[in-house]
């Protein structure tokens, strides 16, 4: 049998971990915008680290599909298109749906408990406007709500398709109005999920992500028509 060393370097795992959700974080906010190129070089500078770490990085974004390499040019923040993104809004609801039933049927009260926290740090963080913040609340929210579920092929999924979301969530979430009516649409969900009604919490996440999914395209209509 051949001795196979699976001994891995914690310390660089962690690194290149964090560097991954440095970039993810930057690309969310809107710090590197779509199409735009990322320099390795430039990179390493602003995250002080080496490039084996950023490029690693930039490997795993590309296979979650936030970054795009082309031959001569390197990589750069992916551009979704809109029918690419009506398609990704329209599975993420379908999935989300079911999630949220699941969680209203099979959640334990500490799930629905931490639940009820997400959506207060949402809340909280919203009035202090849109940015770092606002983007981990409603990072945190999903997870309780895949964490409830407890069903680990819901959550591989969704979290894909978020980390594609993750390119337009920005564009949804500062239209004007948007987020008040999002921080409605999250309470109906967590309201649903603790009063046990897993159809009305499955009809309450759909309505939330067709809402952001209207605003979303509505955007990218307006600004890739010509």
């Amino acid at each position: 049998m051949v001795d196979v060393e699976l001994q891995v370097a914690r310390q660089n795992a962690s690194l290149r971990v964090q560097v991954e959700e440095r970039l993810r974080q930057a690309i969310a906010t809107g710090k590197f915008k779509p199409g735009q190129r990322l320099v390795e070089r430039e990179l390493c500078e602003m995250i002080g680290v080496g490039r084996t770490s950023v490029r690693e990085a930039l490997r795993q974004l590309e296979a979650e599909g936030l970054i795009t390499s082309f031959p001569h040019k390197g990589p750069v923040v992916s551009i979704i298109t809109y029918e690419e993104a009506a398609q990704l809004y329209t599975v993420r609801a379908l999935l989300e749906g079911f999630a949220g039933q699941q969680f209203a049927e099979n959640g334990t009260a500490e799930d629905i408990a931490t639940l009820q926290d997400a959506v207060r740090e949402f809340e909280a963080s919203a009035e202090s406007g849109v940015g770092h913040r606002l983007i981990a609340a409603k990072n945190a929210f999903y997870d309780c709500l895949m964490d409830g579920s407890k069903n680990v092929f819901v959550r591989q999924m969704l979290t894909s398709l978020h980390n594609r979301i993750n390119l337009l969530r920005m564009t949804s979430m500062t239209q004007p109005g948007r987020l008040k009516h999002s921080i409605a649409e999250i309470k109906e969900i967590a309201e649903a999920i603790q009063n046990r009604n897993g159809p009305r919490a499955a009809a309450a996440c759909k309505h939330h992500i067709d809402m952001a999914a209207k605003v979303a395209l509505e955007y990218l209509r307006n600004n890739t028509s010509g």
